[in-house]
């Protein structure tokens, strides 16, 4: 017998309440600007030699002898970014961010803005769901889920400003203090030197490249564990782009080099391929969830006991509400959470729970070399990690000021 007893009632906001007035996605001027102004939402939109997209780096297309060289010639960076305002009726604006570019901009204009437009942005909860149900027919992953996810990102913003509390107050609180941070890059020695906690670097090669390939990438990890030394974190990026014999091959000539983890093996629906590289390798954890979507995909992950530590995206995997459940869910598995990127989006996540136990940093300066802002010049006050830890300040909101002055925007359907 179902339990339903009826249709869920429709939710009047109180008469007082400071409401949704205004839902508004733009993009980027055009794609020059968005890579002068360091990428914004999407690390991958750089210019030619950034490490990011033209070092080699196995990827879905290595494969493909013709799409090798440059990650930008297969289109890692075609979507671009897209950039949320909900504007309250007291005027105050939240802004939440992910990919998507124009697409993601109709999606949230053309279809979500119905949803949000007149509500309490107290009803996080029930917005997400009506925006999720509605969009179940062509949605569930990909671009529907990153443009409700910097809807719902910028809503959170928003309540934040209403409430005058940072995020992680809504959420719960701080659990540490500061938070503790690895490096993404193309160079741990550097990474090392400016105080990360650890270093990720990408695999070169796949297994198109075959034995030399493998070589070559054992080569690199014993290059970089002899320049970091002994006891400094090492992990391995390898971008979807591995079969399953070749990643537990890999995990096992990287047993001398103390590898701490080996992160997205396979593409991101292997999860039988997933279960059974978890099978085989004890000498190193195994990451995933980069590319993964909702508590529905990330509950697929658990229970087929696909890797030891869990890595969504906040501005991709359904932004903070979905992100929220997820950290709950791994919990029950003892599994913890290590945001891919994000930054301080996922920070505001991390710092409320226990079982978030370090942050990811992408070193985004064209040769690794510095610490720049991971979404570029999108941010005035992006919150940057110092001596290796990041701290939150108490501003409202996620507490950082879109760079309107610097940025030129573009609203790609209006409606107002």
């Amino acid at each position: 017998m179902s339990l339903i007893f009826g249709s869920h009632p429709t939710v009047t906001p109180n008469k007082n309440a400071v409401l949704i007035k205004h839902v508004r996605a733009f993009v980027f001027g055009d794609d020059k600007q968005e890579k002068e102004s360091g990428g914004g939402a999407d690390c991958h939109k750089q210019s030619a030699g950034h490490w990011i997209v033209d070092s080699d780096i196995a990827n879905p297309m290595s494969v493909y002898e013709q799409y090798r060289a440059s990650r930008t010639s297969w289109g890692i960076d075609a979507m671009g970014s897209v950039v949320v305002e909900v504007e309250l009726s007291n005027g105050m604006i939240g802004v939440g961010i992910s990919i998507g570019g124009d697409a993601a901009c109709y999606i949230i204009e053309k279809h979500l803005a119905r949803f949000v437009e007149g509500q309490d942005p107290s009803n996080v909860e029930l917005i997400w769901d009506q925006c999720w149900r509605s969009t179940i027919n062509y949605g569930r992953k990909g671009i529907a889920i990153q443009a409700l996810s910097a809807l719902d990102l910028a809503i959170w913003d928003a309540l934040g400003h209403l409430r005058g509390l940072p995020v992680y107050a809504l959420l719960g609180g701080k659990t540490k203090e500061r938070m503790p941070v690895y490096a993404t890059t193309a160079r741990p020695d550097f990474a090392k030197s400016m105080g990360f906690h650890g270093a990720k670097f990408p695999l070169p090669f796949g297994p198109a490249q075959g034995q030399e390939g493998m070589r070559n990438n054992i080569e690199m990890v014993k290059k970089w564990r002899e320049a970091v030394g002994e006891d400094y974190p090492l992990m391995i990026d390898c971008y979807m782009s591995l079969t399953v014999p070749y990643a537990i091959e890999l995990a096992r000539r990287c047993e001398p080099y103390d590898v701490k983890w080996i992160e997205e093996t396979l593409p991101p629906d292997e999860y039988e391929g997933y279960a059974r590289i978890k099978e085989k390798v004890c000498s190193t954890l195994l990451t995933t969830g980069e590319h993964e979507y909702t508590r529905w995909g990330f509950r697929m992950l658990l229970e087929k006991k696909c890797c030891d530590v869990l890595q969504p995206d906040i501005t991709w995997c359904g932004g903070m509400t979905e992100a929220r459940r997820i950290v709950a869910l791994a919990s029950a598995y003892d599994i913890p959470i290590i945001p891919h990127g994000s930054s301080v989006y996922s920070y505001h996540l991390q710092i409320c729970f226990p079982s978030c136990p370090i942050a990811e940093f992408l070193v985004m300066s064209p040769k690794a070399d510095k610490i720049v802002s991971y979404f570029g010049n999108l941010f005035k006050d992006e919150p940057l990690p110092k001596d290796g830890y990041v701290e939150l300040t108490d501003k409202p909101g996620f507490g950082v000021e879109l760079n309107r002055e610097e940025l030129n925007l573009r609203r790609p359907y209006p409606r107002d």
